[in-house]
């Protein structure tokens, strides 16, 4: 893999903006008619959100992913896709470098809903 050159600087008040919290990813779920959509069902400690990912080629078995921490941006506008709405965008890393996608996750359990930062 080449590595990417760094994107140009932002402020620390844009950066501060974007909302990244942990959720448990509770079940996994297939988008009829989708060849690399999932819906993920999500539980940020006080709400549970359904979250599309276009994981489902990457992975032999996606639903091996349930009962995992990972890292999601949760104050994108929803955004229909397929003729659903997702409510945020999980991380993934890896994706943009055209490797093979591993999520973004804590070290250690931590309460949903806990904030990067």
């Amino acid at each position: 893999m080449e590595v990417a050159p760094i994107k140009p600087t932002i402020s620390f008040d844009d950066f501060s903006k974007i909302d990244i919290r942990v959720g448990t990813i509770e079940r996994v779920e297939d988008v009829e008619g989708a060849d690399q959509l999932v819906r993920l069902i999500v539980n940020f400690g006080d709400h549970k959100r359904k979250i599309l990912s276009g994981i489902k080629q990457e992975r032999e078995n996606p639903a091996e992913i349930e009962g995992l921490q990972a890292l999601f941006v949760v104050n994108l506008p929803p955004r229909k896709i397929r003729g659903e709405v997702s409510e945020g965008m999980l991380f993934d890393i890896g994706y943009e470098d055209g490797i093979l996608p591993a999520l973004a996750m804590p070290e250690r359990p931590v309460p949903n809903g806990s904030r990067l930062g």
